[in-house]
């Protein structure tokens, strides 16, 4: 049995029971945390983490990998310049082989930054051939993974008439995905009415059902998302508590209050909404209507690939649109709408949840799986 201590760590679990221990250990046995307290006797490899902080691996609950290889190409775009730019142009150009770099150095930058889970919307799904590159590189990297399978490059300039390649879908769960107890598993990333006719987004749903994998959707993004996606897919009965919804941002009331009466999970990725034009973040909404959303980094193409950027642009978006009305009608805003530990819980457990990973990883807590992010404050940033 192989046994990792790590020692003398300020701690935050994530976990209502245990809270924040301010000097502890966590004991580590065959990859699933055994125990943690303020200190831990035995045998095995010890990490020394003194003056380090121990929170559980950041889970980015939205991010399409692939275009790591093409960051930072749409720092000045808006939404609708991404889709031209990104899927019609740049996307038909990947091969296989590209795909595979892409998704191997993008999950290594997750894991760089902390992150241990990322939710792979691939929606560069060309061919086959390269869907299995995609996922190799996922694999390569080690990194913990939800492979939401998606459209192909120009699947998904509004409204699509393209369907995805239900054969296909059939071969990936049958070739990688026979078990629930991996590294990887396999999702949906269905497009949804906001950018399919509806007879392709019954039939993805249906698949899904068929073969037992959660659903993702974009729903609320833009100019696009006011255009009812929720209602239209309560209308048909497709939405149920196997879904997360991303953004969000411009949906009506109805909607948001729709989707916290399913039971739906949800993520908000502000620092691409609030460049590119999504809306302002949704987070607040959600969360009286009794959904916690994760958070997630989107796409690098416009924005840096940390969960700490996305933290802070989810305090800065929240607590600007609600500072500004306090102004507007000379209030004073206390207590502040969401704290850092929010935003914190938003990274992690929030994360795992939208992942349908809630039990797996998120928190330090004995008999989930070892995703620990050690953070040394002593660093000069």
């Amino acid at each position: 049995m192989e046994k990792i201590i790590i020692k003398n760590a300020v701690i935050i679990t994530e976990d209502p029971k245990l809270g924040m221990i301010t000097r502890g250990d966590i004991l580590i046995q065959d990859g699933i945390i055994a125990e943690v307290t303020e200190k831990i006797e035995g045998e095995g490899q010890v990490i020394d983490a003194s003056g380090m902080i121990a929170v559980p691996g950041f889970v980015d609950g939205h991010r399409h990998t692939w275009e790591s290889l093409i960051r930072s190409t749409g720092v000045d775009w808006n939404h609708a310049q991404y889709f031209n730019g990104v899927k019609k142009v740049m996307g038909p150009l990947y091969t296989p082989d590209d795909t595979y770099v892409a998704n191997y150095l993008g999950a290594l930058e997750c894991v760089d930054a902390g992150i241990t889970t990322v939710y792979d919307w691939f929606h560069n799904n060309n061919s086959p051939e390269h869907a299995d590159a995609a996922i190799q590189g996922l694999k390569d990297a080690g990194i913990r993974a939800v492979f939401g399978y998606s459209d192909d490059a120009e699947g998904e300039i509004p409204v699509s008439d393209k369907p995805i390649d239900y054969d296909d879908v059939r071969r990936i769960k049958d070739k990688y995905f026979t078990s629930k107890n991996q590294l990887l598993t396999m999702a949906m990333a269905t497009r949804g009415p906001q950018f399919l006719e509806m007879n392709h987004v019954r039939e993805e749903i249906s698949l899904a059902r068929e073969l037992d994998i959660p659903v993702c959707i974009h729903v609320g993004d833009g100019l696009w998302g006011k255009s009812r996606p929720v209602i239209k897919l309560k209308d048909e009965g497709l939405i149920d508590e196997n879904f997360t919804c991303i953004h969000c941002n411009t949906l009506c009331d109805e909607e948001i209050e729709i989707l916290g009466q399913i039971g739906v999970d949800a993520v908000f990725c502000p620092e691409v909404e609030l460049n590119m034009g999504h809306g302002f973040p949704a987070a607040l909404r959600l969360r009286a209507a009794g959904i916690e959303p994760g958070l997630g980094i989107d796409v690098c193409t416009s924005i840096p690939g940390d969960m700490f950027g996305s933290m802070r642009a989810a305090l800065m978006g929240i607590r600007a649109v609600v500072n500004d009305h306090a102004l507007q009608n000379e209030l004073v805003v206390d207590p502040l709408p969401v704290l850092a530990s929010d935003v914190l819980r938003f990274a992690t457990q929030n994360g795992a949840n939208s992942c349908k990973l809630g039990s797996v990883t998120g928190s330090i807590t004995v008999g989930k799986q070892a995703d620990i992010t050690l953070i040394p404050p002593q660093a000069l940033n």
